[in-house]
């Protein structure tokens, strides 16, 4: 099939020829400038954008925010559930309380989350298609797990842009290099100006800045490659990879002097890097400490602080993820060491959203790529569990205080208020303003969409 430019290159001539393609070039050329610009929604989002906390490794829903008083009671028997028959039941490792003036069953490995009970929305129904990492990893970031897909917020950004023109729409803190890697927060057949930024444990971006190149010369650099990236899209290359690879470019040339600053939480007061944890009060740097994870002093913290103030600044979609959470053993000890982790620090950042009048309009949610079996595995393990598990979500547009759905009476199995991760992507879809069988893209000669052809929104969430 002929393009548009190859048509009117192989059919003009003379300076007719010359006049016409050039004013054909730069109309293509002004459509196409800054896919990240600013975009309507379908109609009117509760949200604005997005900060998903995500548990790497599947934790423990009947531990933590799914309250299970017949695996309490019945601690230590065999079970004889299907293919977990003869194992034996194991309780929670801690106590579950009612929390705030909804009554939330809230775990007390969670303390100060506890104390935002009234903000939760608890999806205790979830579940997901297959009870193995990469597979689940992949399905909760791009609906699939056959292979990747563009994932949830290059879907975000792709719907409605960034608000920033010197940040990315998209950030990734700290992603998994495993369970398939990159393609979590990749734009596969978008176009590559929708993929996320990947920030390290550093709390920095690689490769952003060239200290052996001043800013002018970095300029006229930048430039030249410009206009080479131009020709070789008018001698009938890739445009879209072409304008992606310029835009990519552009953007990381805006971004030294901007993302730098918006990383710096020095800028913020003793008062509030205390509210998240970070060095008690006694202020530091920008980057995450002495590592990223369970056990890595106040960085969970930081990368919290550092997700408000990206979206603060404009970034649409910003992910923020925390390994650890697969606990084949040492369940007790490991998940008072996550839960400590997380606690804190995601109990500020809504309480820190709520009073800069954010909240409102950011979704924040929280969860994993699936749960975990109520039975034991050893002696102080659990295996993984695809068919019922809990997450969380807040602000935006979703009902505080309301727990959605359930699992049996053991926590193996959601049979009320069922939300599978298909429904989930829907739902935060709506919040945002998009109709999640709308926003399409035409690639391998179908319109593909985050959802494939499944996806009911779960409306008895929203506010």
């Amino acid at each position: 099939m002929l393009s548009r430019r190859h048509l009117l290159q192989t059919t003009a001539s003379g300076f007719g020829y010359l006049a016409f393609s050039a004013l054909a070039q730069a109309q293509e050329r002004a459509a196409d400038a800054n896919p990240l610009a600013p975009k309507r929604p379908h109609f009117a989002p509760k949200a604005k954008r997005v900060i998903f906390l995500c548990m790497d490794g599947g934790p423990s829903h009947v531990d933590t925010f799914d309250y299970k008083p017949k695996l309490i009671a019945d601690n230590g028997k065999p079970s004889n559930r299907g293919r977990f028959g003869g194992a034996t039941l194991l309780g929670p490792t801690a106590a579950f309380r009612q929390r705030g003036q909804s009554g939330q069953w809230i775990s007390d490995l969670f303390p100060e989350l506890a104390n935002r009970a009234d903000d939760l929305c608890l999806l205790n129904g979830m579940h997901t298609d297959l009870p193995a990492h990469p597979q689940a990893f992949l399905q909760m970031h791009c609906g699939i797990f056959q292979f990747p897909r563009p994932s949830l917020g290059a879907w975000v950004l792709y719907g409605l842009g960034t608000e920033n023109a010197n940040l990315p729409g998209f950030v990734s803190i700290s992603p998994p290099s495993n369970n398939s890697g990159p393609a979590n927060y990749g734009s596969s057949f978008l176009p590559a100006a929708f993929q996320g930024t990947r920030v390290d444990r550093s709390g920095q971006i690689a490769n952003l800045a060239n200290p052996r190149r001043s800013v002018t010369a970095q300029r006229q650099q930048l430039d030249f490659l410009q206009q080479l990236n131009r020709s070789e899209a008018e001698r009938g290359g890739d445009a879209a990879a072409i304008d992606g690879l310029i835009g990519s470019y552009e953007l990381a040339f805006r971004m030294q002097a901007e993302m730098p600053k918006v990383m710096d939480l020095t800028q913020e007061t003793r008062e509030t890097q205390a509210l998240y944890g970070i060095g008690g009060g006694r202020g530091g740097g920008g980057g995450f400490g002495g590592g990223f994870g369970p056990g890595g002093g106040d960085s969970f913290g930081r990368a919290c602080l550092s997700a408000r103030r990206l979206v603060e600044a404009g970034v649409r979609f910003v992910e923020v993820n925390l390994g650890g959470w697969d606990h084949h053993q040492n369940l007790k000890e490991s998940l008072e060491r996550n839960c400590a982790a997380v606690d804190k620090p995601a109990a500020a950042l809504l309480t820190d959203l709520k009073r800069r009048g954010l909240l409102d309009d950011t979704l924040v949610i929280w969860g994993g790529e699936f749960g975990r079996t109520p039975a034991a595995q050893g002696a102080n393990g659990r295996d993984h569990n695809n068919k019922g598990y809990s997450m969380w979500m807040a602000g935006g547009g979703v009902k505080g205080g309301l727990r959605h759905g359930a699992t049996d009476d053991y926590g193996f199995e959601a049979v009320t208020g069922k939300v599978h991760v298909h429904d989930w992507h829907a739902t935060i879809l709506h919040l945002l303003g998009l109709d999640h069988e709308k926003l399409t893209f035409r690639h391998a000669g179908r319109d593909m969409r985050l959802t494939d052809v499944k996806g009911t929104v779960v409306r008895e969430v929203l506010a």
